[in-house]
């Protein structure tokens, strides 16, 4: 009887645990497909067409920054820049700063020319015959020094004005899909701030330019020849 309450339990405690089978069961497609949408989409920038640019701050550097941002992303012709929050597909935040500063710059020359130049002569004849004669001599010389000298120098300060941006897109959901940070001291024809917006446009575009290239060539292993 004793062996027989032995094996039983034995056989109980042998027995696996349906709860342990469904813990470590894997993943069912709807879970995948929710871990799938938890990672950032590369391709969400190309699907930005409308922009609604917010405010960048109250300061006037801020106001103004923010215009030359929407002049830029208009003359681009890709986008349409919007004022209805709503109705964007990206909201363009950022933070500007502008400053400006003196630089002096010195500048020096000089240049000397001397010269010299000397020469001696002397010269003695005479005859004397029984204490009567002549005595005749003549002598010469000369010295001539020159020096010449010119400086010139200046000292004039430059007024430089930088500018600096740092802006981001963000979706609707409050992700933050491209950013971008530029610096200028302005353009031959531009000062800075305009010089600056134009950076981060050119810069969006490129990287947009980027992603169209690589959802053109998609990166898929061909089948295998049997």
């Amino acid at each position: 009887m004793i062996i027989e309450l032995l094996l039983a339990c034995f056989m109980f405690q042998a027995t696996p645990d349906p709860q342990s089978h469904t813990d470590s069961a894997p993943p069912t497609s709807t879970q995948a497909a929710q871990d799938a949408g938890d990672i950032d989409d590369p391709m969400a920038l190309l699907k930005v067409k409308r922009i609604y640019v917010d405010n960048f701050g109250e300061d006037i550097v801020s106001k103004e920054l923010q215009s030359m941002i929407v002049s830029s992303l208009v003359s681009t012709k890709r986008f349409k820049v919007t004022e209805n929050r709503e109705r964007a597909d990206a909201v363009l935040k950022g933070v500007a700063l502008e400053k400006s500063s003196q630089e002096l710059h010195a500048f020096g020359e000089s240049t000397s020319v001397g010269g010299a130049a000397g020469g001696s002569h002397g010269e003695l004849s005479g005859t004397v015959v029984n204490g009567n004669g002549s005595v005749s001599g003549s002598s010469s010389g000369g010295f001539v020094a020159r020096h010449m000298g010119t400086s010139d120098s200046s000292v004039n300060t430059e007024t430089v004005d930088r500018a600096r941006i740092s802006i981001r897109l963000v979706n609707p959901d409050g992700d933050v899909i491209w950013t971008t940070t530029q610096e200028s001291k302005g353009a031959k024809y531009k000062g800075a701030s305009a010089d600056v917006a134009d950076l981060c446009v050119k810069q969006l575009l490129r990287d947009i330019a980027k992603l169209e290239g690589t959802d053109s060539n998609p990166s898929t292993t061909p089948p295998a020849q049997h």
